[in-house]
């Protein structure tokens, strides 16, 4: 027996199946083919090298400004372009300075040679600066104290400051420096004392240093306790260099 024909109806309903089936089979394909793949993850960063460089702590902050009690010999005094005695040599060489007001008081208290114990501050240069001074053989000390109220400094022109025009040449001993660590002078091997600002002195950095000769003239005092002048000219000897304008005519 041959099968019974389909009913047209019946046919259009299974042709319609078999073409709706086809496009829904196109459209999942195209789908998956438009599809973007994902983007792989960035690499991770690299990892900080090992190694001493790497786990070494940062460096300490160097004690600029050290407190210290020493006891020592005065071998020398030290003065100021003024004529003030403002510092002294140590007999292990140690540069021991002070405020300049208390100039009397310590050439009053203590002689050369004397042994004194001093209080104060080192700094990076190994130099003291005083807050206090006793003197072993007369038992007197000397505390630094702010200048009494109304004292007025003195004058800058060296004309009206009753300076004199001095010359000095040696070696070098002992090179001075500023409050922050900028050397501002030289210390002659006979105890005379150049000036200079912290400027002028980075200018000279082969003769500002111990051991070097030098030459200046300047503006300043030599008394019995030391020469010191402010230099105006500077430099190896026959060779100075003029470190200022010249000042105008007094008037």
């Amino acid at each position: 027996m041959q099968p019974t024909s389909k009913h047209p109806i019946e046919r259009a309903v299974s042709r319609l199946a078999r073409v709706m089936s086809l496009t829904t089979l196109l459209a999942a394909s195209a789908a998956c083919v438009a599809q973007t793949p994902p983007r792989p993850a960035p690499p991770a960063p690299p990892a900080p090298p090992a190694g001493p460089a790497a786990l070494a702590p940062p460096p300490a902050p160097v004690d600029t400004n050290a407190s210290t009690t020493a006891q020592v010999t005065v071998t020398r005094f030290l003065t100021n372009p003024d004529g003030d005695v403002d510092g002294f040599l140590t007999g292990d060489g140690t540069l021991v300075r002070f405020p300049p007001h208390m100039s009397g008081q310590l050439t009053s208290a203590v002689r050369g040679g004397d042994t004194v114990q001093v209080s104060g501050w080192r700094d990076a240069a190994g130099n003291v600066t005083a807050q206090r001074i006793a003197d072993t053989r007369s038992g007197q000390q000397v505390v630094d104290q702010p200048p009494m109220p109304g004292v007025q400094p003195m004058p800058r022109d060296p004309r009206n400051a009753g300076l004199s025009h001095l010359s000095a040449q040696g070696r070098v001993a002992h090179v001075t420096t500023a409050p922050r660590g900028e050397p501002d002078g030289v210390i002659l091997a006979d105890g005379t004392v150049i000036k200079l600002t912290p400027p002028v002195a980075q200018q000279f950095p082969t003769l500002v240093q111990t051991g070097a000769t030098v030459s200046a003239q300047g503006y300043g005092t030599r008394n019995q306790y030391g020469t010191a002048l402010q230099a105006t000219e500077f430099g190896a000897p026959g060779k100075l260099t003029r470190l200022y304008d010249p000042l105008p005519p007094a008037q």
